[in-house]
């Protein structure tokens, strides 16, 4: 409704023209008060149409200056009703950037639009209907464009009000930065900036917390170096200030109407638990990454307005990035050391500091737990589990392998046939002397019955003859056989691919290693060998058996070192403590050979002391 319409009621009663200045004061008085541009366009625009003679109807059309939307900011006489030539004359107006006289479709009358233009901006049109009116167009335009002076006038003071707004918010971030860079150490910078952020407006507290471990940790509270006491509110400021970094997103409790939806639970318990009026949340930026919040209360009564908002989101955005550099900087560094020293010196024999002096103590007791605490010291080597006792099973002779019946990791019992070799040459020789010996024997006997004695000596000679050759020759065809000599695994020996080859006599066949003796080769380094003897016991845990510790005792010590993947080791040979179906040979693993009981910090910093000695020794000139 119109302003117009606003006072029709008042001056109804009252003369032609008392009632006419009535309205006119109304319409000035509106415009006097008016709080925003809407509420101004509205007056002006009923002024303006009173003003020039025949004017039917009028729009004013505002929005963000160059960017838009443009919107009717006022419309007269009837508020709900846009005419299509105001609406067509203002379009023209926008798109060419000056003034235009249109002519009324009907013929009645003219449309008259002049842009506001502010510094090149355009910013909106005001455009009238003139009808039937004794005025020429030229004056009617005029008169509109020094009309439009007052808009033009509004909006500049509003742009100017803008812009004092945001030199006080900028210049409010710079004195708050100002005091945060005053203070060298992270702790102190931020007690003193939400203590100078709480002064300036009126709030208690402020609290910043810093994101770490995923959540917002509450760093500093003003007015206040130490908060330890205080545990409750601490972790409900925290809860809050999660609450605004998991949104990524400004909170404000009671929330805003017009703001989209945040969740405010935390906020919501803080203020219940505290007796907080408002509650206001801003997450901390730096490097497009949220480090913190900082957390606004105020008491009952006073909340938080845009302006406010905008503020503090301003010195946000400014503090974020030096707090971030801070935290970087707070960290102790090789270059800070010797200051970071005589600092903490001062501290500690000076007044005040009374957690640095309880640190102190509590290092010192440290220190004498160190020096009488002791544990078991055992030198850690790689292990592997071996055969007591290794049998070699080889080549008798040399031949052919005829047939291969297991393989390594078979499990096999004594006289068990392993393989053959091929017999057939064997048997042909043997068959040959068998022949022999026959002939050999006639020979002997039909020399027996012509009483020829000597002849029968030579006979019986090549027969005994006959009988070694075929006794060696058995004997070689038992050789052919080659079985398992006790109850044991096959270590190694696969002869799958070898069958129909040729074999030496003395190449190895099979490796059987037997199943209840067993012994554990240690790989001790050369920096651990100067604690380790004969007769010392241990524990060895292997790789495919976790759950089974075996007690061990070494049995013997090679001198001489050996080297293999980069590093020195002395052998050691230890006898495993029983018998275990489920050990097998090969089996690797970890043994710890029990040494004696040492100080704790020792075991724990002798080898790194070893290593500084040999890299001093190395650079010493």
């Amino acid at each position: 409704m119109s302003v117009e319409a606003d006072v029709t009621d008042r001056i109804a009663a009252l003369p032609g023209a008392a009632g006419f200045a009535v309205l006119d004061q109304a319409l000035w008085n509106q415009l006097r008060t008016a709080e925003n541009a809407e509420a101004f366009s509205v007056a002006w625009l009923a002024l303006q149409c009173r003003l020039i003679e025949g004017a039917t109807g009028g729009v004013v059309v505002l929005g963000e200056p160059e960017v838009g939307p443009f919107a009717p900011a006022a419309v007269w006489p009837d508020e709900n009703v846009t005419r299509p030539e105001l609406t067509n004359a203002a379009e023209q107006a926008i798109k060419q950037r000056q003034g235009i006289v249109a002519s009324h479709a009907s013929g009645a009358g003219r449309c008259f639009a002049v842009p506001l233009m502010i510094d090149e901006r355009l910013h909106g049109v005001c455009a009238i209907v003139v009808s039937n009116s004794t005025l020429p167009a030229q004056l009617v335009m005029r008169q509109l464009q020094w009309g439009a002076a007052w808009i033009e006038l509004l909006l500049i003071r509003k742009e100017n009000t803008s812009q004092a707004e945001q030199r006080e918010r900028t210049g409010t971030a710079l004195d708050l930065l100002a005091t945060l860079l005053e203070h060298g150490r992270l702790e102190e910078a931020a007690t003193a900036f939400v203590t100078e952020f709480a002064l300036r407006l009126q709030c208690d507290p402020v609290s910043i917390g810093f994101v770490r471990r995923e959540r917002c940790r509450v760093f500093a509270i003003s007015h206040s170096a130490a908060f330890g006491n205080r545990m409750d509110l601490i972790q409900d400021i925290g809860a809050a200030m999660d609450e605004a970094v998991d949104q990524k997103a400004i909170v404000l409790y009671p929330p805003n109407e017009e703001w989209e939806y945040r969740v405010t639970r935390a906020h919501a318990d803080l203020a219940v638990a505290h007796k907080t009026g408002a509650i206001l949340t801003i997450p901390l930026q730096a490097g497009g990454e949220i480090i913190g919040a900082v957390t606004l209360e105020r008491l009952r009564g006073c909340g938080f307005d845009e302006a406010t908002v905008d503020l503090c989101d301003a010195v946000a955005a400014v503090v974020g990035p030096v707090f971030a550099e801070k935290r970087a900087n707070d960290r102790l560094l090789i270059v800070k050391a010797a200051e970071s020293i005589a600092t903490q010196t001062r501290r500690l024999f000076g007044p005040d500091y009374f957690g640095r002096k309880l640190a102190i103590v509590l290092s010192v007791v440290l220190v004498g737990i160190f020096s009488v605490v002791k544990s078991d010291y055992a030198v850690t080597s790689p292990a592997i589990v071996e055969g007591r006792i290794q049998r070699t099973l080889v080549a008798p002779f040399n031949g052919y392998l005829g047939a291969e019946y297991v393989r390594a990791g078979a499990i096999v019992h004594a006289s068990q046939l392993l393989a053959t070799l091929d017999d057939q040459d064997l048997s042909l020789e043997r068959l040959r002397w068998s022949t022999t010996r026959r002939q050999r024997l006639t020979e002997y006997d039909r020399a027996l019955a012509k009483g020829e004695r000597a002849e029968a000596n030579i006979a019986r000679s090549q027969v005994d003859q006959a009988d070694a050759q075929l006794a060696l020759l058995d004997e070689q065809l038992a050789r052919t056989k080659i079985t398992a000599p006790f109850d044991g695994v096959v270590v190694s020996g696969d002869l799958s691919q070898k069958i129909g080859g040729s074999v030496e006599r003395g190449q190895e066949l099979f490796k059987i290693a037997p199943l209840n003796a067993y012994r554990v080769v240690l790989e001790i380094h050369e920096s651990d060998i100067q604690y380790v003897r004969e007769g010392q016991g241990g524990t060895l845990l292997l790789a495919s058996l976790p759950d089974l510790a075996l007690r061990y005792q070494i049995e013997r010590i090679t001198p001489t070192a050996e080297q293999a993947e980069g590093r020195n080791f002395f052998r050691a040979e230890a006898l495993v403590d029983g018998a275990n179906e489920r050990l097998r040979p090969s089996m690797a693993g970890i043994a710890k050979t029990d040494i004696d009981r040492r100080l704790l910090i020792r075991i724990w910093t002798d080898k790194l002391v070893d290593w500084v000695r040999l890299a001093i020794w190395r650079w010493l000139p």
